[in-house]
């Protein structure tokens, strides 16, 4: 493993573990409600591999690194296709990036860049030119006089000879010249302008509060060949790695390869993921900033909406720590186990130290800490109802 993969795999752990934490963040005082949220369209993306879909946690070169039985894999495209799976939904993050300066414009791979046809083409005349000036230079030699006028016969006949005449062999090659040059000319302006483009190029700066360690993109391309029937939509994913983000802005340029000649470009979103989590940019699809009351309500509303039969407990899922918090935990306080009052709108109304809830805890500090975090509510056969939620605060990353 080389030191670049290795710090690279280093960040990602770093990455995944302060991912676990996200919603659960130290604070103070008046920084709760400067907070936001970010809702936005995202994209989850794995590999299918013997029928099983293992998600993506990360990109190597061109090839995606995903987990199988606790180890890491990497899944290279050389071996053969490559069975994606990406399934489109609404996320909710705290981490977002600002992407600056973006450009998408269309391009030429290198094959069918239309000066780099136009230069061989040129190369291709100058050795026609080439190949003609030696064979008139050798048949020169072998027979000078083949380029004189040959005298005229009694019966006013004309020898002639197996060897063009310069003048003739000159206005063969200006016209192959003019042949090539007019090909390579007619490529650059006739069927090359959009209808050309067999590429993407991509360009933007990007940049974000809070450092992204392990960040990579994922672009999805829809299009629509040229010349193909009405209708016909094609499909392009693209993966790159790309250096740390911090507050700097970093530049990130490439050029995406793989479209048919003269395609049209129906849709183009750039997603982006730090060791497998995606972050929300302020380029990304249905994006909605939220205030921490905001974010909870549609974290509630879509919990309710995607269990209408379940019965299940209440449980925490968002909220904000005290930044005093962690030296409390390092004392010794509040490394046991309590279990929460939840009401159905997801709040605490109550701690006690039993399951029973029979033993309330008399503790204005605690009190403090519960008002700032959400829940889950309990629900019975889907409805939202009075619950109790078990935790242990000394296990909450911070």
């Amino acid at each position: 493993m080389t030191s670049s993969t290795t710090l690279r795999t280093t960040a990602r752990l770093l990455a995944a573990a302060l991912a676990l934490g996200a919603l659960f963040q130290g604070r103070a005082g008046a920084q709760e409600a400067q907070k936001q949220y970010t809702l936005f369209e995202g994209a989850s993306i794995a590999v299918n591999i013997d029928n099983v879909a293992y998600p993506v946690r990360d990109v190597n070169g061109s090839s995606w690194v995903v987990a199988i039985n606790g180890e890491e894999k990497v899944v290279s495209g050389a071996a053969g296709p490559i069975n994606l799976k990406i399934v489109p939904g609404l996320r909710l993050t705290e981490d977002s990036a600002t992407i600056t300066g973006y450009k998408k414009e269309g391009a030429y791979t290198f094959a069918n860049d239309p000066v780099v046809k136009l230069t061989r083409g040129l190369a291709q005349t100058a050795s026609l030119d080439a190949s003609y000036h030696a064979a008139l230079n050798q048949s020169s030699a072998v027979d000078p006089l083949s380029l004189q006028t040959p005298p005229a016969t009694g019966t006013g006949s004309t020898v002639t000879t197996g060897v063009t005449s310069q003048g003739q062999v000159t206005a063969a090659a200006a016209s192959a010249s003019a042949s090539a040059g007019i090909g390579a000319t007619q490529d650059l302006k006739g069927g090359q302008g959009d209808e050309g483009y067999d590429a993407l190029k991509i360009e933007f700066s990007v940049e974000s509060p809070k450092p992204i360690p392990a960040p990579y993109i994922v672009t999805t391309a829809r299009f629509h060949p040229h010349a193909s029937m009405a209708g016909t939509v094609q499909s392009l994913v693209f993966a790159k790695a790309l250096e740390p983000i911090g507050p700097k802005p970093s530049k990130v340029s490439f050029t995406e390869e793989g479209f048919p000649v003269g395609y049209d470009l129906i849709d183009f979103q750039i997603h982006l993921y730090n060791a497998g989590v995606e972050i929300a940019s302020n380029i990304a699809e249905k994006r909605e900033v939220m205030n921490p009351d905001q974010a909870f309500e549609y974290v509630r509303r879509t919990y309710v909406e995607a269990h209408k039969a379940d019965t299940l407990r209440a449980s925490p899922v968002m909220g904000y720590l005290p930044a005093d918090f962690a030296g409390k935990v390092a004392a010794g306080k509040y490394a046991e186990t309590i279990y929460v009052k939840v009401s159905p709108e997801g709040r605490a109304t109550a701690a006690f130290s039993d399951s029973a809830c029979e033993k309330p805890i008399e503790d204005t500090y605690l009190d403090g800490v519960l008002k700032g975090i959400r829940f889950k509510p309990a629900l019975l056969k889907g409805t939202p109802v009075e619950g109790v939620a078990s935790m242990n605060l000394s296990h909450v990353r911070m």
